[in-house]
């Protein structure tokens, strides 16, 4: 029986090869997996991340500030790289706090963000300094209670769920009715409510929503984000600081995906700016951006550990799987399962394929990190690559499901 390969993926150039081995950080991938000591593992190329802040700089207004969201890739090596060429961060938790805080980046230029922030969680940020982006009106009332309590005037930002939503996003997290932020027609009323309570009000926080290709859907939502901040800053108690209009840019993951189209996206940003100084001329904008920063300068490592075959359809049987990469499972947010670039790392020059498809070890059909690819032919003991795996990959999987070991991370 003949099994039909799906569409090829878009070819991965951020890695050279040598000696048929993908190279990552100048080192072969057989000397890497020997460097880790096992397999499975996560592997982040810190030169790779460094380039990619370095266009993004290019690319962008000179003043804008580009801040790392730490829920795309929260290791501690990650981060502590990232500190030191980005602005700021943004957070989503007190784990995330306590690896930001670790850092030489200064607590002002920290901001932490999610609909549900617990008010030990509260009591840290203000203690910290850390910005805190207010995301109702009982977490108002929180956020003033513990500031009163604690002597120490919380600093906030106010985020904003806009009427508009981020066209072509994969996640829509802005526009209609949403569990993040405060709907923008409720904006005056907690404005005055932030003066009485004598609170540092630092800007606002526009989030509309993430992974999206098209420069045009992100070039419109910051341009009406920018407008939105200037219509509601009559309201403000103090003139906005700051106005961070989200990310939103994403990488291209699968056949038919084009990357983002950066520069397009910084002229259009630009030209908001411009008009966004002539009405505050002292805010600055920020950006915040996680998987665009790491997404592509990560893979994940796992071997082959048997080879089956099943009224003609080839299994390699790898020891990871969605357990610990549940986004490359396609069990991540995906409605229909795509799959994640892929390669035979070991074998990268080889020019005899075969159809396969790559299993974890999991007693599930859900585990699969490659459905029907034509790859290099592999055999048991070769190692298998997923691309595209520096972000929503470690921390964003089901390590402890079947109880099956973990998996290490690694930045070379």
């Amino acid at each position: 029986m003949m099994i039909k390969a799906p569409p090829q993926h878009i070819a991965m150039s951020q890695f050279s090869v040598r000696n048929n081995n993908l190279v990552m950080g100048g080192m072969a991938l057989s000397q890497l997996v020997q460097r880790v000591g096992s397999t499975p593992f996560y592997a982040y190329d810190r030169q790779l991340i460094t380039n990619r802040m370095a266009e993004l700089r290019q690319a962008m207004p000179a003043d804008l500030k580009i801040h790392y969201a730490l829920k795309a890739n929260p290791m501690p090596a990650v981060v502590q790289h990232m500190a030191n060429i980005v602005d700021g961060f943004d957070l989503a938790s007190a784990g995330e706090m306590k690896v930001a805080l670790d850092t030489i980046m200064r607590p002002e230029n920290i901001s932490m963000a999610g609909p549900g922030k617990r008010p030990q969680e509260l009591s840290q940020a203000i203690a910290a300094g850390i910005t805190i982006n207010i995301e109702s009106f009982h977490e108002l009332e929180t956020i003033a209670q513990l500031s009163e309590k604690t002597g120490i005037q919380a600093r906030v930002m106010v985020r904003i769920n806009p009427a508009f939503e981020l066209k072509a996003s994969g996640m829509k997290m802005g526009g209609g009715p949403k569990q993040f932020g405060i709907d923008e027609e409720q904006l005056p009323t907690v404005l005055k409510r932030i003066q009485a309570l004598n609170l540092d009000f630092q800007g606002f926080h526009i989030y509309s929503g993430s992974q999206n290709l098209s420069a045009a859907a992100i070039s419109e939502a910051q341009q009406k984000s920018i407008h939105l901040a200037i219509t509601l800053a009559e309201y403000c108690p103090a003139p906005l600081k700051k106005l961070n209009i989200g990310g939103g840019y994403g990488i291209a993951y699968f056949p038919g995906d084009t990357a983002l189209n950066i520069h397009q996206v910084g002229n259009a940003l630009a030209e908001s700016m411009a008009y966004l100084k002539t009405e505050q001329p002292q805010a600055d904008v920020i950006i915040e951006l996680g998987r665009y920063l790491v997404g592509e300068a990560g893979i994940y490592v796992c071997q082959i550990i048997d080879k089956k075959t099943s009224r003609g359809q080839t299994f390699l049987v790898a020891d990871g799987g969605l357990h610990h990469h549940l986004a490359a499972s396609g069990n991540f947010g995906q409605v229909l399962r795509k799959n994640y670039p892929v390669a035979i790392g070991n074998k990268m020059a080889v020019s005899e394929k075969e159809v396969v498809s790559i299993v974890g070890p999991l007693c599930t059909p859900l585990d699969i990190l490659a459905d029907k690819m034509e790859l290099p032919i592999a055999e048991i003991g070769d190692f298998v690559v997923v691309y595209q795996s520096g972000a929503y990959g470690f921390t964003a999987s089901p390590h402890q499901f079947l109880s099956q070991p973990s998996c290490v991370e690694v930045l070379v």
